[in-house]
């Protein structure tokens, strides 16, 4: 009886541990969101002291994936892009039909 109670509570504290490691390795940010992070954190360094609706306006255009003092050309080809890729998806596009549609999309 000893011996099974010993090997019940081995087998618990096991399952415990690799609980407790799969807890901590969701806890690890993804790559993407040490991407955003960065991202955020230059747009930070960049805004100063702007406050109110213009930070908010920055942050969104952050959040957004846009770059920090992009020019006008660069938000529209970033529009384009995202535009592009919206009407591939819903055509269902793939492969190398995709990349010949992307490219024939963003030259015009």
């Amino acid at each position: 009886m000893k011996k099974l109670i010993a090997a019940l509570s081995c087998a618990l504290l096991a399952a415990s541990s690799a609980a407790l490691a799969q807890d901590k390795a969701k806890k690890e940010p993804s790559e993407k969101q040490k991407a955003q992070q960065e991202r955020m954190k230059n747009w930070n360094a960049k805004m100063g002291d702007k406050k109110g609706d213009e930070r908010k306006t920055a942050m969104s255009s952050c959040l957004k994936g846009e770059e920090p003092g992009a020019s006008d050309k660069q938000k529209a080809q970033q529009q384009k892009m995202t535009d592009c890729n919206k009407q591939a998806a819903d055509k269902k596009v793939k492969g190398d039909e995709r990349k010949a549609f992307m490219s024939s999309c963003l030259k015009g």
